[in-house]
């Protein structure tokens, strides 16, 4: 009986706790990214850098306004399903988030963001890159990452002007993202003379690609490149080489992960990526951003240091305002500069990334180099 008092007497007390922590003034935030399913490491890598963004102000204190708040995360899974993407971002907007940080594909972040336009939530992705996404006409809508049409353009330039291919071979998996960038590269490398002898499709589902590369193997291209995210690009190339094709491979920054490796094995090396940003080693924050995630999340994947700017830049823009209400901080949000791990960080009209930049890398020794 005495037992069962005491339990009792600690259950209220722990009761009393959580109230209290409850009523204390919060700053919640939305966090969406697949964190469960074949895209889930990048997923999680996207959330863990919001929540260390997260960690790291609430240890220093954030005041807002001449109030002092806790930052508090709210992490949702839209399994990179452009309909369950919908239904988490309305439980968010329900819920009163101040601000979202994702979403992580193109495919989920465009249909969600009519969500939070229309409930008037900026949202900033960290990871985004299909042009659509914000010329939209949201005003609510930003990422901090260069776009489709700019990655494109690099990606067909580097493909004629530095690895000389003249045929070319382009599959994609038919997501938003994975169909944005190879149509935009298919236009520009068409523009600049190459001959495109085969466009093929697959699914972001898909593990078994032998049917599109045998038919691919029959045109012999100078290079195959693949719009789509590592967890088919990574089989994809293994099974390229198995099929004893030794043409170039190209991917996009849905390629450019340690993942990536990890599924192909031997048949990554030599393959090419391209990335939005500068590599880790050359951002103003770089070096030091591995070290602080290093010890508290692991190894980065890919988008990390980009969903940690743009936890910042958004608590930056409430500071800024004096106030957590989305009505009064979205005007500094549009205008901010923040300078932030990636770089400065700053949006035009559109809400797009200004002066955002792309970088190269091809696999060699088992790691991901960018090349100068």
């Amino acid at each position: 009986m005495k037992r069962q008092f005491l339990v009792a007497i600690l259950a209220v007390l722990m009761t009393g706790c959580a109230k209290h922590e409850a009523s204390g003034p919060v700053v919640k935030i939305g966090s969406v990214a697949p964190l469960t399913g074949p895209q889930s490491h990048l997923g999680k890598d996207n959330d863990n850098g919001v929540r260390l963004a997260a960690e790291e102000m609430n240890a220093e204190g954030l005041t807002i306004g001449g109030k002092n708040y806790t930052v508090e995360v709210e992490s949702e899974d839209d399994q990179a399903d452009p309909r369950t993407a919908t239904i988490v971002a309305q439980k968010l907007v329900d819920e009163g988030v101040k601000g979202v940080i994702g979403h992580f594909n193109s495919g989920t972040s465009i249909p969600a963001s009519k969500i939070y336009s229309d409930a008037g939530i900026p949202q900033i992705s960290p990871s985004a890159t299909a042009t659509a996404y914000t010329h939209q006409g949201f005003k609510t809508a930003f990422r901090v990452v260069t776009n489709d049409s700019q990655q494109g353009d690099a990606l067909a330039k580097f493909a004629i002007g530095n690895l000389h291919a003249k045929s070319i071979a382009i599959i994609d998996d038919r997501t938003a993202y994975g169909q944005g960038i190879a149509d935009g590269f298919a236009k520009d490398v068409k523009a600049l003379g190459a001959d495109v002898v085969a466009r093929e499709y697959t699914s972001d589902h898909a593990t078994d690609f032998t049917a599109i590369l045998t038919s691919i193997k029959g045109k012999n291209p100078d290079l195959v490149f693949y719009g789509g995210m590592d967890a088919q690009a990574g089989p994809m190339i293994k099974q390229l080489r198995n099929l004893g094709m030794k043409m170039i491979f190209l991917g996009a920054d849905g390629s450019k992960s340690p993942e990536f490796i990890k599924l192909a094995g031997p048949s990554a090396e030599g393959a090419y990526a391209s990335a939005p940003g500068m590599p880790l080693s050359k951002m103003p924050g770089g070096p030091d951003f591995v070290r602080r995630f290093g010890e508290k999340y692991g190894r980065i994947q890919l988008y990390s240091p980009y969903s940690y700017d743009a936890t910042m830049t958004l608590v930056d823009a409430m500071k800024q305002a004096g106030s957590i209400d989305p009505a009064k901080y979205l005007p500094f949000l549009a205008k901010i500069r923040h300078e932030g791990v990636t770089g400065t960080i700053s949006f035009d009209k559109n809400g797009d990334i200004m002066h955002g930049a792309v970088t190269l890398f091809q696999v060699k020794g088992g790691n991901w180099m960018a090349i100068p």
